[in-house]
């Protein structure tokens, strides 16, 4: 219907997203229709994150500052969890279980392993997990980086079987994802 260009306009917006189809971006936008409240709460929500949040210059990770607040701590352990995207450090973290420093590998080349390099050298690292979800993919980048960091003198491991293969953390119970870090195994070089 010509009448509801903007609504129609909202639905294919919110079809852009990532698990959202037809029926879902639908619901939602006759829902922000309906409230205008809760539609302009979404706005300013938006808005915040558009204006705000930036990558951490150490890791990576998500944060409202240059440095995010896993790696301006120096409470943490000397591990460092190689992930892929920032929604993993935040599945890791809610599980409470692992308490060490992070990298985003959202790119394997020589400006991101020289990042990885800095920040097992400034954090005093003594182990790096590869904590990717297990795929062929996976153990080719893990040999990969450990062979480019291996004259650091530290130890490598990944994180145990129990994350199912090709079954991103977004889609394991927190238990799971868990128990399979603190079941990690040692990669023997």
């Amino acid at each position: 219907m010509k009448d509801l260009e903007s609504i129609n306009k909202l639905i294919e917006t919110l079809e852009e997203l990532p698990s959202i189809g037809k029926k879902s971006a639908t619901r939602l936008a006759m829902s922000l229709a309906k409230d205008k409240f809760k539609a302009l709460k979404l706005i300013n929500a938006i808005e915040d994150v558009v204006s705000k949040v930036k990558t951490c210059e150490s890791c990576g990770n998500f944060t409202e500052h240059e440095i995010c607040e896993i790696c301006d701590n120096s409470l943490r352990e000397k591990t460092l969890a190689i992930v892929e995207n920032q929604k993993d450090i935040m599945i890791i973290e809610e599980s409470k279980i692992y308490n060490g420093y992070y990298f985003v590998l959202n790119q394997l080349d020589d400006e991101h392993i020289q990042k990885i390099r800095d920040l097992i050298q400034n954090k005093k690292i003594k182990e790096v997990i590869f904590a990717f979800p297990p795929s062929v993919e996976s153990e080719a980048r893990s040999l990969y980086l450990e062979d480019k960091l291996k004259d650091l003198n530290v130890e490598f491991s990944q994180i145990a079987q129990g994350v199912p293969t090709g079954v991103h953390f977004e889609n394991v119970d927190i238990n799971s994802l868990a128990s399979a870090i603190k079941r990690r195994i040692k990669i023997n070089s």
